[in-house]
């Protein structure tokens, strides 16, 4: 098992320990009645992001670079043979995502080709079950999958006004027209995209790999560009040792990856440098020698490229050939890919889980501070009894009486700030609101379709844009509106009836609009230096578009749940504690009541509180026993990674 791999298993059995200490924690929240609204919110998302957190790994390369080799040499070895299709010339024709839902059996999915006529984007299509052409996937035959496989691989021949109707034929592109065949016809991909669900341990964990075609296919598939290669947590560009990099592969990796972390260059087929005739120190100098170029030309540091032999490492570890293995130098790279991307992801998720689980143990002691406040002050009470005559009993009653007024007159009040609460919440949709999104995407397209110059064709994304970020920016200041009202009224509560209300849960629309700065920045790549529109960029730039507006509608529909989810709970805490003091001020008439009119002892009375107030301690202490439990097994994955690191 290679150290990749093993890292991989341990970092998906410490998100599984977490799930499980964290539903043991809410369970007992639950029971004790310490939960409400914000908090089975938070531990709703945490659960959530705990269980549905996925690893994606991205192969980026020109055709016959060796992707699908490495791909195969570094998950699927065990197999004892060649899963993923790897020969000479093109062998991934479409992108293909590899990855397991339990909701569908095993299978490959096909999109058609024929889907980019139309204006929905790859993303789009993924919620419409009967467009994908679906072949069952026998695991149990190893070679019955390789079969499968090959979809992934398949091509036909059509008109070039076809191939340019799918933004898939540009005439100034050589690339594209020397493959144009006597009948006027081009070859393209049978499939748009493939998904490949496939029940292995890895994925099963949550991996998800990412096989893209060659280099040509990064400019004319949107979904690479705007999300897929974006998204994932690591890239791998792939060059190959005997060509080193093209001018291709330096337009590529400076308009679409980068340098940045989970970024790394593989310098495949070094194997082809080994030579009888030359000394292994002769070799080694050889590949030095180009892995330096390549980081130059990259403009990369050297320990950020890696010379492999995905071909030989793939025979090595079906054949348990350790000096073979480490010839490839596979092992260097899936060391270093573990050291980077897994600590990255965990330290993402460990932070994501510290805020949330910080405001969890807070509203609790919150709520456990107010119970125990509302004993004592009761206990206070009761023990100043203690050979009072009843009037003084009686004064006791009407002053609880009148605060019990006071605090009734301010939850009148209270009805009032709901009101402007329910008002400003109305206004964060009038631009936030998905039909106002739908009828800019419209308008656009509209406008778009009028121009046949590339200023108009600017012009209008540019609009949409401007439009998008000016829709959450509005948004944001009502929420900001909201938090401002809300910060009022949680201080007045505070002050006037001592409620332990600290400020209320902040919230920003910043992250959406960063979004769109992100993916304007994308498009501004791709399209925003053209000056010369042929007719077939003019129609990649329509097919773009609908990627730009599926990515945006993603956006805007997460914002909107985010605010929906946020209105939902920035009156809990404020709710919780009014319940809470409404009790308590019920509580401490009754009592003084009882003793008023001699239906219990004032002693009975007190012993009640007493225990009651030792039973809170305990249930505090198993509380914090809890929080210990939960924080180290959080804390323990990060103990596991250092020492591996």
């Amino acid at each position: 098992m290679s150290n990749l791999v093993q890292q991989f298993q341990e970092y998906s059995d410490w998100r599984k320990n977490v799930l499980t200490a964290l539903a043991k924690y809410r369970a007992w929240v639950s029971e004790s009645d310490l939960s409400d609204v914000a908090s089975d919110q938070r531990f709703d998302r945490i659960q959530g992001r705990l269980a549905e957190d996925k690893l994606s790994i991205a192969f980026v390369a020109e055709f016959s670079r060796g992707k699908s080799e490495l791909i195969n040499a570094m998950f699927f070895a065990d197999y004892g043979q060649r899963i993923l299709p790897s020969s000479a010339g093109r062998t991934t024709m479409c992108p293909t995502e590899l990855l397991y839902d339990e909701t569908f059996p095993p299978c490959i999915r096909l999109l058609p080709i024929e889907t980019r006529a139309e204006n929905l984007s790859t993303s789009e299509f993924k919620a419409q079950s009967q467009v994908w052409t679906v072949l069952p996937l026998d695991i149990s035959s190893g070679e019955g999958m390789i079969e499968a496989f090959k979809q992934v691989s398949l091509t036909k021949t059509v008109p070039i006004e076809e191939a340019r109707s799918y933004g898939l034929y540009d005439e100034n592109d050589p690339d594209v027209a020397i493959t144009v065949d006597d009948q006027g016809r081009v070859e393209i991909s049978l499939w748009r995209h493939a998904i490949i669900n496939f029940p292995h341990p890895l994925l099963k964990d949550g991996l998800i790999i990412l096989d893209t075609p060659g280099l040509n296919a990064i400019g004319t598939e949107p979904e690479l560009t705007l999300n897929l290669i974006p998204n994932a947590n690591a890239v791998l560009f792939i060059l190959a040792a005997d060509t080193g990099v093209t001018k291709s592969d330096i337009d590529v990796w400076r308009q679409h990856i980068g340098a940045g972390p989970g970024r790394m260059v593989v310098l495949n087929k070094i194997d082809s440098m080994w030579d009888e005739l030359r000394s292994e120190e002769e070799v080694d100098q050889q590949i030095a020698k180009q892995v330096s170029s390549v980081a130059q030309m990259l403009s990369l540091d050297e320990n950020q490229v890696f010379p492999v032999s995905a071909q030989r490492g793939l025979v090595a570890k079906i054949n348990n050939d350790a000096t073979l293995l480490n010839k490839s130098r596979l092992p260097a790279l899936e060391n270093a890919l573990c050291n980077e991307l897994i600590p990255a992801k965990q330290h993402i998720i460990r932070t994501q889980l510290a805020s949330d689980i910080t405001a969890l143990i807070a509203a609790q002691n919150t709520l456990f501070s107010a119970r125990n406040r509302n004993i004592v002050e009761q206990l206070f009470e009761l023990k100043s009894l203690r050979g009072k005559n009843k009037n003084v009993v009686e004064h006791m009653m009407k002053r609880i009486d009148a605060e019990k007024k006071e605090f009734d007159g301010s939850l009148f009040k209270l009805q009032g700030t709901r009101s402007v609460f329910a008002r400003l919440s109305t206004e964060v949709y009038t631009s936030l609101g998905m039909n106002i999104l739908k009828d800019e995407v419209k308008k656009t397209r509209e406008a778009m379709q009028k121009s046949r110059f590339s200023a108009g064709l600017r012009e209008a994304v540019a609009q949409f844009f401007e439009q998008a970020k000016h829709n959450l920016t509005m948004s944001d200041k009502k929420t900001e509106e909201i938090t401002q009202m809300m910060s009022v009224m949680y201080r007045k509560f505070s002050t006037e009836h001592g409620l332990a209300l600290s400020q209320p849960m902040p919230f920003s629309l910043e992250k959406y609009i960063q979004e769109i700065i992100m993916i304007e920045g994308v498009y501004q790549r791709q399209f925003g230096t053209s000056t010369l529109w042929t007719h077939s960029r003019v129609v990649l730039m329509q097919k773009f578009f609908d990627s730009i507006a599926s990515r945006v509608k993603q956006n805007f529909l997460l914002a909107n749940r985010d605010v929906e989810a946020w209105l939902k709970v920035i009156m809990a805490p404020v709710e919780a504690q009014i319940r809470e003091h409404k009790d308590q001020l019920k509580h401490r008439m009754l009592s003084i009541q009882r003793v008023h009119l001699a239906t219990d002892s004032l002693e009975e009375k007190i012993q009640s509180f007493e225990e009651l107030q030792s039973g809170l301690e305990k249930k505090k202490k198993e509380l914090a026993t809890l929080e210990a439990m939960l924080q180290a097994v959080i804390d323990a994955g990060q103990a596991q990674l250092e020492a591996a690191a």
